[in-house]
């Protein structure tokens, strides 16, 4: 046993010597963290990815309908005016929203100056202003089922554009691929009961400018010093593309707009309508930020198929049966050129092996789905053999007439 004034001169010692470990003054402390106040944090809820794709669908067919009613039910034939207003209303709000709030904040890391801005941003917006006055101008004189279809043709514009401007290398094994979509789209043009040719050609030139400018941006984005989300391509783009707008809606139409036309549609209607596309370019943003290029590729095909139903409920659009087999194989072309097949195979692999655990699960409603889907394709295709679907309401009013000038006599 040793003397205990020794013991505990060594430990007064020892208190006074400064250490230089983790626990000394001299170097950082590392916080603890109390289990019990983290378990104590309320959870951020999270919204489930299949709200943004609802959101999106819904405004996108939303603004599509809109844009034809206004320009064709409404009469308010001035689409390039529209256009404008569109573009007027988009560049106020992303200018408020970068002052406001933090959805803009992509834009800080673009390397934007004046020379950028007249050499990129001003011929994109022109290209950009040309496929919406097309686009818009379209809706005078077709149907949005016939538009629709048209459309299928964007990703075959966009390939081959890439190719004359050196963006993508030439193959003729794609080519092939999206000679399908160039099929299914012919034979629905030739099955369009209201086939008109002026608007298939403002169609098929916003096409040609839409791919244009895709190809654009794209060679634009290549360099990591010009990222931009689609909201703060909107921040760009707007102004000059609504100062391009209003220059043309100048000459050809603010002039013989009356303001009973105007009072016709509404100006809540029109505040409305821009409203409305703005939502949309909000919800691409958040779109492609939470979902894959799967679900967004699927999306787009089943709100062209609800845009196409949409048409003949609300304006009573024909469709022959040919249209419905052309637009068929233009959007299987479209899906496999997307997705490709390894990706289709292992899709459908994986819905195959869910299918046979639900009926392993639940026989009798496997039975039940698949007696109730063979019903529908038979409706479908007795449907289908029909001259067309739709009702043509010149003819009823027509017949409604004759009806009650024989009833008078």
């Amino acid at each position: 046993m040793g003397d205990p004034e020794k013991y505990a001169e060594k430990e007064r010692i020892s208190a006074e010597i400064t250490r230089s470990g983790p626990g000394s003054p001299t170097l950082p402390v590392l916080p603890t963290v109390n289990p019990a106040v983290e378990k104590n944090e309320p959870s951020v809820a999270k919204v489930h990815p299949a709200f943004y794709v609802i959101t999106w669908i819904t405004l996108s067919s939303s603004i599509i309908l809109f844009n034809k009613w206004i320009l064709d039910t409404a009469k308010f034939h001035y689409p390039i005016t529209l256009t404008c207003w569109h573009l007027f209303f988009a560049t106020c709000m992303t200018q408020l929203m970068a002052r406001t709030t933090h959805l803009l904040d992509g834009r800080k890391t673009v390397k934007m100056t004046g020379r950028v801005y007249l050499r990129a941003i001003v011929p994109i917006g022109a290209f950009f202003s040309l496929s919406l006055i097309c686009g818009n101008l379209t809706y005078l004189y077709l149907s949005v089922a016939f538009i629709q279809m048209l459309k299928a043709c964007m990703p075959v514009a966009v390939l081959v554009v890439g190719w004359v401007f050196g963006v993508e290398k030439a193959d003729l094994r794609v080519l092939f691929n999206v000679s399908f979509i160039v099929l299914g789209v012919i034979v629905a043009s030739i099955g369009e009961i209201k086939f008109v040719l002026i608007g298939v050609l403002f169609q098929l030139g916003g096409i040609v400018f839409e791919s244009i400018r895709i190809v654009m941006v794209q060679r634009l984005l290549s360099s990591a010093e010009y990222k931009m989300d689609p909201l703060v391509s909107l921040y760009y783009f707007a102004p000059i593309c609504a100062l391009m707008n209003f220059c043309v809606a100048l000459v050809f139409e603010i002039p013989h707009i009356k303001m009973e036309e105007l009072h016709y549609v509404g100006l809540w209607t029109l505040l409305a309508n821009a409203m409305v596309a703005f939502a949309l370019n909000i919800s691409v943003v958040f779109l492609i930020g939470r979902t894959s290029g799967l679900v967004m590729t699927l999306c787009g095909v089943l709100k062209d198929i609800l845009l196409v139903a949409a048409s003949i409920a609300i304006w009573g659009t024909p469709i022959s049966a040919l249209q419905y087999f052309g637009y068929s194989i233009a959007l299987g072309g479209l899906i496999y050129y997307k997705l490709g097949g390894t990706q289709i195979k292992a899709q459908f692999s994986e819905m195959g092996r869910a299918w046979a655990e639900y009926g392993a699960r639940h026989p009798a409603m496997r039975k039940v789905i698949v007696f109730g889907g063979i019903i529908l394709f038979i409706f479908v295709v007795l449907g289908g053999l029909a001259p067309s679907v739709g009702y043509d309401s010149t003819y009823l009013t027509s017949v409604i007439k004759e009806g009650d000038k024989t009833t008078g006599t």
